[in-house]
């Protein structure tokens, strides 16, 4: 069976909750030093590069946000 033009799918379910996700994130940007992301995953219990992700993601979300201040996101 083929794929069908113009059929939705459905997204992928999330491995790991949202709110788990930003707080991860949060707890990367205000550590000092900033922790080895591969072991902070570990003691998350998280692979390091899904957690790699959400900080590059995060980090994208913030210049976007610094280079047009008065444009929201629906």
């Amino acid at each position: 069976m083929g794929l069908m033009r113009g059929a939705q799918t459905m997204p992928a379910p999330r491995k790991y909750p949202l709110e788990s996700r930003e707080r991860a994130v949060r707890m990367y940007r205000t550590a000092e030093p900033k922790p080895v992301i591969r072991r902070m995953a570990e003691e998350l219990g998280v692979h390091h590069e899904a957690l790699r992700n959400w900080i590059r993601q995060a980090e994208g979300r913030c210049r976007r946000a610094r280079r047009h201040p008065h444009h929201r996101r629906a």
